[in-house]
């Protein structure tokens, strides 16, 4: 791979409890390029970023995050969004405490939570807008609120990846927008960023490139080239009862 790659996989296939979840894959992302992963449900969205962030070994091909392997980078190199549903929402713990946990890998046993971890904290909330949420039970949270709060904490882990799931599913206008300001900001700081989405209204003010996934890749390309491709009208005719593909 090239030096100036952040992520990059090599004919990469995922098998797990039997089933192949995707199927030699190749994908390269820059530092700085928002990439979009579209496709119908069961098509190895998620299982893809899963494989990136280390969470899923390979059967076969090679992942690539800034040249190593993910498992290789420093803790907290790679921020992991999963769906909001996943998440258990009666962890007794405030949106500060959610927040601040992605520093603890960053500290060395017994270290204190120092100024600069505090900083870190605070400017991940400021940036989604929740600096007057901070003592707020999590599940007192709307499921904006607790979209964002994820999402500061994975601001506060200060990664060179970010990985999200589905980020935009359920939300209100306001916070779908809110993600995508974060997202071009810090794409634009440099900082590779791969989502896994159903929301494609606004895939041209979010991505620069979208990914057309059935468990192998369909298409890859600008936006408005996916969307418009036969393979994309031919994925969405052949599911069109799922919404989240047409």
């Amino acid at each position: 791979m090239a030096t100036e790659d952040a992520v990059w996989l090599q004919d990469v296939t995922v098998v797990y409890d039997g089933t192949v979840g995707i199927e030699r894959v190749s994908i390269v992302l820059h530092p700085g390029e928002v990439l979009g992963i579209i496709g119908p449900n069961g098509s190895g969205k998620s299982t893809l970023l899963k494989t990136i962030a280390g969470l899923l070994q390979p059967a076969r091909g090679t992942v690539e995050v800034y040249g190593c392997d993910p498992h290789r980078l420093s803790p907290g190199s790679i921020a992991y969004v999963p769906q909001v549903e996943t998440v258990d929402w009666n962890f007794p713990a405030t949106v500060w405490d959610v927040v601040a946990m992605a520093r603890f890998p960053r500290l060395s046993p017994f270290q204190r939570f120092s100024p600069r971890d505090r900083d870190a904290v605070r400017g991940a909330l400021n940036a989604v807008h929740l600096e007057e949420f901070t003592d707020r039970h999590i599940s007192a949270l709307s499921g904006g609120q607790q979209q964002r709060t994820f999402l500061a904490r994975a601001l506060a882990q200060e990664p060179r990846l970010l990985l999200l799931d589905e980020p935009a599913t359920g939300v209100d206008a306001a916070t779908a927008e809110t993600l995508r300001v974060v997202v071009r900001d810090l794409s634009s700081k440099g900082m590779p960023v791969l989502i896994a989405t159903h929301d494609l209204e606004n895939a041209e003010g979010w991505f620069d490139y979208l990914l057309l996934i059935d468990k192998a890749v369909v298409a890859y390309g600008r936006p408005n080239e996916v969307l418009c491709s036969s393979e994309f009208e031919r994925l969405s005719r052949h599911h069109h009862h799922a919404p989240e593909i047409v």
